[in-house]
């Protein structure tokens, strides 16, 4: 069952762009390979959707809502579901998320949502960076920001700050691209579907997460810059040529020239030598 979007009226501020069909849907649960038995967050479930077709593959949803309105939608449409313990709703700001409360606990569920545009990197940031993490993230996003956030600099794409964070966690994907007319209302840019696969923390095992993701924001400080010159606000141009090549990251490469497995030997060298 769909819900008439005409007696629903979208909030801009909670950035609202309702699935109405259930193709993307689909789309979604097939890259995060949801099977029954699957315990999956979704975030912003607005009219239900997705969560529709999360119940139909046999997953036990917990959806967060902010928006009442869309709780009574939900409450009504999946009453049966709720009853029986296959979907759990809650009322909060995502903003606010706090994983350990919701008691999920490390790689014992996935992410699959339709998610605010304007929420995208903080929603990537804290899923993947926390100390609970799921084992698979699938998020519908801006198209231009899934393709900054699957770059393969392999097949001769330039890393993006938010890429190499990604890569920083698990394995990206740029799935699916999908048109604006699959939502309602229609947005001003077509979204992409991005998954992360195999979601970890074994490139910090020994070395500080923290610190990567300082030197790499420092590394994208200014984006004319060469590598070493962003790099030099903080530490000299002679220890960095000599890490560099170590590293094998040419003198004059930039920030986005430079693979996720470099980034690591660079930032690892440094944080060993202070």
């Amino acid at each position: 069952m769909l819900i008439r979007m005409d007696k629903f009226e979208t909030k801009k501020s909670l950035g609202q762009n309702f699935l109405n069909s259930k193709v993307v849907p689909e789309w979604l649960c097939d890259a995060g390979e949801v099977v029954s038995g699957d315990l999956v967050l979704e975030i912003g479930p607005g009219t239900g959707a997705l969560t529709q077709v999360l119940i139909e593959h046999g997953a036990h949803v917990l959806a967060l809502e902010a928006d009442l309105r869309a709780i009574e939608v939900l409450e009504d449409k999946f009453k049966d579901e709720i009853k029986s313990g296959q979907l759990t709703l809650e009322h909060a700001d995502v903003r606010e998320l706090d994983l350990s409360k919701l008691q999920l606990k490390d790689h014992s569920f996935k992410v699959v949502a339709n998610i605010p545009y304007y929420l995208t990197g903080f929603l990537f940031r804290v899923l993947l960076s926390r100390d609970i993490q799921p084992s698979t993230l699938v998020f519908l996003v801006q198209k231009e920001v899934g393709k900054r956030a699957s770059s393969n600099i392999q097949k001769g794409d330039k890393e993006s700050l938010l890429s190499l964070s990604l890569q920083a966690f698990g394995e990206v994907k740029y799935v699916k691209s999908v048109g604006r007319g699959h939502f309602t209302p229609s947005p001003k840019v077509d979204s992409a579907i991005v998954a992360v696969y195999n979601i970890n923390r074994d490139k910090f095992a020994e070395h500080s997460a923290d610190f990567f993701f300082e030197i790499l924001h420092l590394g994208f400080g200014s984006k004319r810059k060469q590598l070493l010159g962003n790099l030099a606000k903080k530490y000299t141009r002679a220890r960095l040529l000599q890490l560099f090549n170590e590293a094998d990251i040419a003198p004059d490469a930039r920030a986005e020239d430079v693979p996720i497995w470099k980034w690591l030997t660079l930032t690892r060298a440094l944080e060993e030598k202070q």
